[in-house]
């Protein structure tokens, strides 16, 4: 037998509870996985409260993004090898648990350099950070940027990348600790937003020009101000909502503060074909087997703590990457 996570309702942490079940063989096209380690995200916290509806309904098992080895192949399946080490990073939902079914194609194989716990944590973060920095807007030399959340997750990668991108980068925390976590990972100028008003302290370092881009995983609480924090035709990037969705958003709002522009991608739409997630998992694992990105994981917890482990998330309590242990 198996062990999985499972919500059988949407709510708070306490609806992950963790059940044991016999996965079915692998179908056409399909692998079967022995999970090391699987990445927490806050998307997860998305689909568990019904912010995002699971594509299946309920009841569902969480989790987008995880790494281990391959059990069973079935049929038709060449690409990838029964006892050989991968990761994902898209999905499907299912990743918190032990043993699961998965996509062939939606799979990548990891360098043996890259440690379990690395690759589980940089998958969809690092192809998050990967698709903001080179698509949704692409980061040069000479550029100024805005990071929000910049100690968490994706925002310690999409500071560490930006500057090997060559910009010069601003980045959000909660507290003066983050900030020198920020710092280390490439952060010049981190702003503690308790204590300081970040869209004045952005102009002040940018002469009063603001910027090219912001990247906002925060949502409701950063949205508007960080719409100050642009010069005139600047982009904003909203990609999440830990602070909660932005809602009755008017657009006239873009006109009177610089003809503005608003994207709210997400990476499933940039890895949607093979071809797209082999160049930016490429991308992503290059950039860590040199050295360029660390990822590191803070936080560890047993898979049957997940509700203890969305609760650390939910509540600010980690730094970096957190992963849960099958």
């Amino acid at each position: 037998m198996a062990r999985r996570i499972v919500v059988r309702e949407f709510g708070g942490p306490e609806v992950l509870r963790l059940e044991s079940y016999e996965p079915p063989a692998p179908g056409p096209g399909e692998v079967r996985v022995r999970h090391r380690a699987v990445g927490l995200n806050f998307i997860d916290v998305y689909f568990r409260t019904g912010l995002y509806p699971p594509p299946d309904g309920l009841p569902f098992t969480p989790g987008l993004e995880a790494s281990g080895v391959v059990e069973a192949l079935g049929e038709g399946v060449v690409d990838v090898a029964v006892g050989q080490r991968v990761a994902y990073g898209t999905g499907p939902l299912g990743a918190y648990a032990d043993l699961r079914i998965m996509p062939a194609d939606r799979l990548v194989a990891i360098p043996e350099e890259i440690s379990d716990e690395v690759a589980a944590a940089m998958m969809l973060k690092g192809m998050t950070a990967r698709y903001l920095l080179k698509q949704t807007y692409a980061v040069k030399p000479g550029d100024t940027i805005l990071v929000h959340a910049a100690a968490g997750g994706v925002g310690l990668i999409l500071c560490q990348w930006a500057k090997h991108l060559g910009a010069t980068v601003i980045g959000t925390v909660g507290s003066r600790e983050k900030a020198e976590i920020a710092r280390a990972h490439g952060c010049d100028h981190p702003i503690v937003y308790t204590e300081e008003d970040f869209a004045a302290r952005v102009k002040e370092i940018t002469g009063g020009e603001g910027l090219p881009v912001v990247y906002d995983g925060v949502g409701r609480a950063t949205f508007l101000k960080s719409l100050d924090c642009l010069r005139p035709r600047g982009l904003m990037v909203s990609f999440g909502n830990a602070s909660g969705p932005v809602e009755n958003f008017d657009l006239g709002i873009l006109n009177r503060k610089g003809s503005l522009y608003v994207t709210r991608p997400s990476l499933f739409h940039y890895t949607a074909t093979r071809a797209e997630l082999e160049a930016c998992a490429g991308d992503v694992i290059e950039m860590v087997r040199r050295g360029i990105v660390r990822i590191e994981v803070e936080q560890r917890f047993p898979l049957e703590r997940a509700a203890e482990a969305h609760r650390a998330l939910e509540s600010r309590r980690t730094v970096g990457a957190t992963v849960l242990i099958p």
